[in-house]
């Protein structure tokens, strides 16, 4: 990862629940970057060096995926429930010195940063999710057309060891598809972030992980949600997505996360549902121009 994070230091770091490897770099104001799915923390490598100019940048691998730990999953799913996934996260930036900081989640790491803002508003500085509506009101408003497009939300979910026997099977033809699938064309892949994606997915333990991340959303976070329903976040949030995505074709993106927060702008951009990777410079001058107005 050296040669994507220029000047970046790799450290692992141990929280009450997992081992969490991170890249850290830069001077400045803290910002935590979360990653999405079937991805690592090199999602950010086209963002993470230039931010670092001006920020103290931290690019975590949530639990379960990357080199972070990958503890078995447990009956009710609550060891990948995004409240204890945002907990390790909390806990990283405190050994690190941070009580405060900027956060930015895409995909899974979206929904990551959603609960730590949620269970942890007094941390959270602003709050940029990308590509995504919250999971509750994805769940709700499921349709056949959200059900094809976002197939692998049903599929992820059902009981072991059945996707994890699936994916395991499909071995890099699985990461391919995934990260290329429609507008989203691999040719914008740096070859290197996805050798090191397909890396990860050759770990067995990766596999049930991530498995059971998608299981969690789909029971004890939606029991989170539901019970936070009524109070919405104070911070404020950022939505980015793609113009040639789901989210963009199925849902009121906007609409969406001023049902759950008080303080909420954005935008589509012209890209496909992997903005970091696509669109690096419209994404680095949307943060910088969401935090210079706070």
């Amino acid at each position: 990862m050296s040669a994507l994070f220029p000047g970046f230091e790799k450290r692992r770091i141990r929280t009450s629940g997992a081992l969490i490897n991170l890249e850290i770099g830069g001077e400045g104001p803290p910002v935590l970057l979360l990653h999405g799915y079937p991805q690592t923390h090199a999602m950010w490598h086209k963002i993470a060096p230039r931010l670092a100019r001006d920020h103290t940048v931290v690019c975590a691998d949530l639990r379960g995926y990357g080199d972070s730990s990958k503890p078995k999953g447990v009956p009710g799913h609550a060891n990948y429930s995004k409240r204890a996934m945002a907990l390790d996260m909390v806990e990283v930036m405190e050994s690190l010195g941070y009580v405060a900081f900027h956060l930015v989640g895409h995909d899974r790491g979206g929904r990551v940063a959603h609960r730590l803002a949620r269970d942890h508003g007094r941390r959270v500085r602003s709050l940029t999710v990308l590509d995504i509506s919250p999971t509750l009101k994805m769940y709700q408003r499921t349709d056949m057309s959200f059900a094809k497009a976002y197939y692998h939300w049903f599929f992820l979910i059902q009981q072991a060891p059945l996707p994890e026997t699936m994916v395991a099977s499909m071995g890099l033809k699985y990461i391919l598809g995934r990260i290329g699938r429609g507008p989203s064309k691999l040719k914008r892949f740096d070859p290197r972030a996805v050798a090191e994606y397909a890396r990860c997915f050759r770990d067995p333990r990766t596999i049930h992980a991530t498995c059971e991340d998608y299981r969690a959303s789909a029971n004890i976070d939606l029991v989170h949600d539901k019970q936070d329903r009524r109070k919405k976040l104070a911070m404020p949030l950022l939505a980015l997505w793609g113009r040639q995505g789901v989210i963009e074709a199925l849902f009121d993106c906007l609409a969406d996360w001023r049902e759950v927060a008080a303080n909420v702008r954005g935008r589509a951009l012209q890209c496909g549902h992997f903005i970091p990777e696509e669109k690096p410079d419209e994404l680095l001058a949307e943060l910088r121009r969401f935090w210079k107005g706070l």
